[in-house]
């Protein structure tokens, strides 16, 4: 290796541990880690402010079109609120579930591996999160382990040919079609749902166990226990008492049905891919406050009201650009992928795709999608090929260890879309979130390797 790649490494590794150890203990925003951090690294580096700008530029354009959907998506489910169209479907949910912990957590894992069948990751949690966040909250369930369950049942479906890794697997390979691929891993994805459905029950007790205890200690009222009727008359009135149905839908009912029709009609352009999501939450927006409110100063006051959650996540999500452009553009990112391989001892070689699976996970908290599979896939692919492993299998050993990994990674603008639309902080989810799905994608990998999807 050479001395600059050695230099890259380091001070790469430093930004990234920097900023994931400081979000995790709280001592920074996001924003101050995301900007200030690979900042200095990059200037350390020897790169200029010119630079920097020119960086900037380039991360920018990777989460540009996170940033407008996420701006417009949150006014869009705020303006639904307003109306008072989840409340229905919150008190229908409690009624479904009678309010048991267990049931919600599969009925998350189900909706999740449902609304991924998209392959995009923000899709799913914007279909999924502002719907169930309010059952979450009515029964004091933990709004991390709505992420959790989301993140796996997602990155589970995600191996369908239509999805970001396989594409760039395909790529990589020089494969005709990505389906040939996808079919070896097929048997994997079907047992991995149903660990998803069996992990989202031992959760859901564990949960329950967790909202057992406040309720003893005092810190919260009776949830699990209590008539069912009780628990969604309580969710009624105070949702009545803190988001009273505002605008027209408050006058005339019907407007609900309009506001149902029209979210239908969003989910539709972007599942179909008739239109990007960014694109279909603006139009979506800017027809919900034609319908909903009949004068330009109630438009506005409801723009004004939801701004402030819109944009501090967007203001995340830029900070997240810059992060992630100068990790690209200065090479730091291939870098760390490449050092990974040169530590491995020799004697490890027929392994090698196997032990790189297996520490996928953590791989993707130090590198983006893009340098996993385009960096370091090709290195491990031409070291396994010298010991007989097919490139096939190496690519199967890859994708299985790294994929389960995609939502907890700050790499990730989906994961910090999540985030936002659930009001959660990003160091606390890697805490609750990072052994549970890199211990998922672990056990996946050994299965896989038992039923003989991946060879060494």
């Amino acid at each position: 290796m050479q001395g600059d790649s050695v230099w890259l490494t380091i001070v790469g590794l430093i930004i990234i541990l920097s900023i994931v150890g400081l979000l995790i203990t709280k001592k920074i925003s996001p924003v101050v880690g995301m900007v200030l951090i690979p900042s200095i690294g990059a200037l350390i580096l020897g790169f200029s402010v010119t630079d920097l700008v020119d960086f900037f530029d380039k991360g920018l354009m990777q989460v540009i079109n996170v940033v407008i959907m996420f701006i417009f998506a949150i006014i869009f489910f705020g303006i639904m609120n307003d109306s008072g169209l989840f409340k229905p479907l919150v008190k229908r949910l409690l009624l479904l579930t009678r309010g048991n912990v267990v049931i919600v957590c599969i009925m998350t894992a189900l909706l999740g591996t449902i609304a991924q069948l998209d392959g995009a990751g923000a899709v799913t949690f914007l279909l999924c999160i502002p719907a169930l966040l309010p059952l979450y909250k009515a029964l004091n369930m933990s709004r991390y382990l709505l992420i959790l369950l989301l993140a796996l049942s997602a990155a589970v479906m995600n191996m369908v040919p239509w999805g970001g890794p396989m594409a760039r697997v395909a790529a990589v390979l020089k494969t005709e079609t990505v389906n040939e691929l996808w079919y070896g891993l097929i048997p994997v994805q079907i047992i991995g749902f149903l660990l998803v459905m069996l992990l989202s029950v031992y959760l859901g007790f564990r949960e329950k166990r967790r909202i057992k205890k406040r309720i003893e200690k005092g810190e919260i009222e009776e949830t699990q226990n209590i008539n069912i009727h009780k628990l969604v008359q309580n969710y009624v009135y105070d949702q009545e008492v803190k988001f009273p149905v505002r605008g027209r839908a408050k006058t005339y009912p019907f407007i609900r049905w309009i506001n149902t029709i029209l979210i239908l009609v969003v989910i539709f352009l972007m599942l179909t891919n008739i239109a990007p999501p960014e694109f279909a939450f603006m139009m979506g927006t800017a027809i919900a406050l034609l319908v909903n409110f009949k004068s330009v100063d109630e438009q506005m006051n409801r723009l004004k009201a939801h701004a402030p959650n819109a944009l501090m996540m967007a203001i995340v999500i830029i900070g997240a650009g810059m992060f992630l452009g100068i990790l690209d553009e200065t090479g730091m990112l291939e870098a760390i992928s490449k050092s990974f391989i040169y530590v491995i001892p020799p004697v490890l070689g027929p392994y090698i795709h196997i032990i790189v699976g297996i520490f996928g996970v953590p791989l993707d908290l130090v590198t983006s999608t893009d340098a996993y599979y385009f960096a370091v896939l090709p290195i491990v692919k031409q070291i396994a090929a010298e010991f007989g492993v097919s490139q096939v299998s190496t690519a199967y050993s890859m994708v299985i260890g790294n994929i389960i990994g995609t939502f907890v990674s700050p790499f990730a603008p989906a994961v910090w879309l999540a985030l936002g639309l659930a009001e959660a902080n990003m160091g606390t989810y890697i805490k609750y979130a990072f052994f549970w799905i890199w211990g998922f994608a672990i056990t996946l990998l050994i299965i896989a390797i038992l039923i003989g999807t991946v060879a060494f």
